[in-house]
């Protein structure tokens, strides 16, 4: 009994060795290491995605927290703020005033 369970054993991490070095050997041919570079091309792109996806929904968090439309133009119409003539933007007084502070050297 106990010479048969350590043949089954020897066998058993025989079939082991014998396939991963097969494995190894297949992923050095051509065909293999073109597999392993599709592979990480395309993680690079599903990467690149999830990134630019997150990118996109934070950006559209940080709009909506601070009152921007979804082309870029502050919302102004409420709380104290100028509305815009003909679709152009206006600014609230104090950045105006800010401007020219800034332009005269007086910051």
């Amino acid at each position: 009994m106990r010479r048969g369970l350590w043949f089954v054993a020897g066998a058993g991490a025989g079939v082991y060795a014998m396939v991963r070095a097969r494995r190894v050997a297949e992923a050095f041919t051509r065909d293999g290491l073109s597999d392993r570079w599709h592979a990480l091309t395309l993680g690079a792109r599903m990467l690149r995605d999830e990134v630019a996806q997150g990118q996109a929904e934070a950006e559209t968090e940080l709009r909506e927290r601070f009152g921007l439309v979804p082309h870029g133009v502050p919302e102004l119409v409420g709380s104290g703020g100028v509305q815009g003539v003909a679709g152009r933007p206006s600014h609230p007084p104090e950045l105006a005033r800010h401007r020219r502070t800034h332009e005269e050297g007086e910051d």
